[in-house]
């Protein structure tokens, strides 16, 4: 079946015998992190940190990738504490991912948004210089819960520059 990673990928990926259907590659305790009325929405799953891992032990590693089925596009998912001191290890993740995915994806396709859900701490508004970093490095802080509203938010702000 051709999911939205699964597409992405290149047929030659090792990658590929790591995705799993549905939120399978997502642990169960990080799984509190998507809204679970997006559940049924997320065709396909890749959990990367430990993917890349090999050969990479000492970088950064962003968590995960999921596959939109509704809007067919490709998203990153990093459960990580929200606190202004973690932004640069996110932005530092964000970065290291896109350099150890390059190999991997296929000529034209990408990981269409990077999502930070706060998995521990209080957090910081949105107002705050963290939030505005993040932003600039392409990086989006969701709170506690990716939900269906981020995915179509971004589907429609792709149609629009189109």
């Amino acid at each position: 079946m051709a999911t939205p990673i699964r597409s992405a990928l290149r047929p030659d990926s090792t990658l590929r015998a790591k995705v799993a259907s549905g939120l399978g590659a997502v642990a169960a305790g990080d799984r509190k992190h998507v809204d679970a009325a997006l559940h049924p929405r997320i065709a396909d799953s890749l959990e990367t940190d430990t993917s890349l891992r090999t050969g990479r032990e000492c970088e950064n590693r962003w968590d995960y990738l999921l596959g939109d089925g509704t809007h067919k596009t490709v998203v990153g998912l990093e459960p990580h504490g929200a606190s202004d001191k973690e932004i640069k290890v996110v932005v530092a993740k964000r970065e290291a991912a896109l350099r150890q995915l390059r190999p991997h994806l296929r000529e034209g396709q990408h990981v269409a948004a990077w999502f930070w859900v706060q998995s521990s701490g209080s957090g910081f508004l949105g107002t705050t210089k963290a939030r505005r970093i993040a932003n600039q490095n392409g990086i989006t802080f969701v709170g506690r819960r990716l939900m269906a509203c981020h995915l179509d938010l971004l589907a429609r702000n792709t149609r629009r520059r189109r």
